[in-house]
């Protein structure tokens, strides 16, 4: 099927609009703007490569990238979202989200704070990191990553999470569920959201006071539980309490195999039967990963602003196939021809 090509231009503007915003870019002036910048952009996106192999506009581009602060990646990205997310009434639901983390491979000398350190097993000497937070409602068939921002080690994880969600808010009509995976299970994170009035899900590792409960419980047998936890901050102690779900050998049909359960909420209401349902929603925000890996543009630089601006780029990319191109064609296909129609535009200047 062949797509007006109409459309691929209004979206090569919006592409356009991301960058020169972004990077404080006039466009249609004597200096490079995301009108020039988008085919290297998106020849390496294709090509799963870097923009240095398919163009010589990296310095120029870098040069810019560098020149900005990393907040105005974010918050334009967060502009973008606004717009598009008209096209399924954003402002008018009330939304689960995730949040994960993710992380892109450093091959070199790990230096700054920027870093995170890594085993050097495959030459991997340290990773990028950065946070996100998708919606990951079930009336959305896939999952509409909401914001992104780099973190440096010994970050605060409470205070970033919760600062997400303070941009997120004005933009939907409320937040139903936070959906996190074990790495989130937290003190101060539980207790920094119940005092926001966030309700959370938060999958439990198993610790010894977890295994110590599943062990007295009956297969197939579930149940709740109060947990009071004190948190030490800055010499000050902070009680907290939230509560603990426990299943213990649920059959999963997909799997056919059974599994323990934790979790930690502060709902005010726990539906046991379907606690694990809500939180299999999460999943999603790994395949919109695995997505966007396919757009994947690599860079060797060490500097957080160009590695989180080609990360934002990606994730541009896949919410413009999400919103608009998702029901016609792959997301392979929409950004080569994208990219065709990139060509296009130059041979018409």
């Amino acid at each position: 099927m062949t797509l007006d090509p109409a459309r691929y231009f209004r979206t090569l503007k919006t592409l356009d609009t991301f960058i020169d915003r972004s990077l404080e870019l006039k466009p249609k002036s004597k200096f490079l703007s995301g009108f020039h910048y988008n085919r290297d952009l998106l020849k390496s996106s294709v090509a799963n490569t870097y923009v240095e192999t398919v163009g010589n506009r990296a310095d120029s581009l870098h040069l810019a990238i560098k020149k900005v602060p990393v907040s105005n990646i974010y918050w334009e990205y967060l502009e973008t979202v606004k717009i598009l997310g008209t096209k399924f009434w954003l402002q008018e639901k009330e939304v689960v989200l995730a949040f994960d983390y993710t992380d892109e491979d450093f091959y070199g000398d790990p230096q700054g704070f920027w870093i995170h350190g890594w085993t050097g097993e495959h030459g991997i000497s340290g990773k990028f990191k950065f946070l996100t937070c998708s919606i990951v409602s079930s009336d959305i068939p896939q999952k509409i990553p909401l914001i992104s921002v780099p973190v440096r080690m010994g970050h605060n994880m409470a205070y970033t999470v919760t600062w997400c969600l303070t941009v997120i808010e004005p933009i939907v009509k409320s937040i139903s569920l936070i959906l996190f995976d074990r790495g989130f299970y937290s003190k101060e994170l539980m207790l920094t959201l119940s005092n926001s009035k966030y309700p959370y899900l938060i999958f439990v590792p198993k610790n010894p006071k977890i295994r110590k409960e599943l062990a007295q419980m009956e297969e197939a047998e579930k149940k709740t539980m109060q947990y009071k936890f004190k948190l030490n901050i800055n010499k000050t102690v902070l009680k907290g309490e939230t509560t603990l779900a426990l299943l213990k050998q649920i059959f999963d049909k997909q799997s056919d195999k059974s599994y323990d359960w934790a979790f930690a909420t502060n709902q005010s209401t726990i539906d046991l039967d379907h606690i694990i349902a809500s939180y299999k929603r999460r999943w999603r925000i790994e395949t919109g990963f695995r997505i966007q890996d396919e757009a994947r543009i690599k860079s060797k630089s060490t500097d957080v602003n160009v590695r989180f601006f080609y990360f934002a780029y990606e994730q541009v990319l896949q919410l413009l196939w999400i919103i608009l191109y998702k029901e016609e064609e792959s997301f392979k296909v929409f950004m080569i021809d994208m990219y065709e129609e990139c060509l296009k535009r130059y041979k018409n200047v």
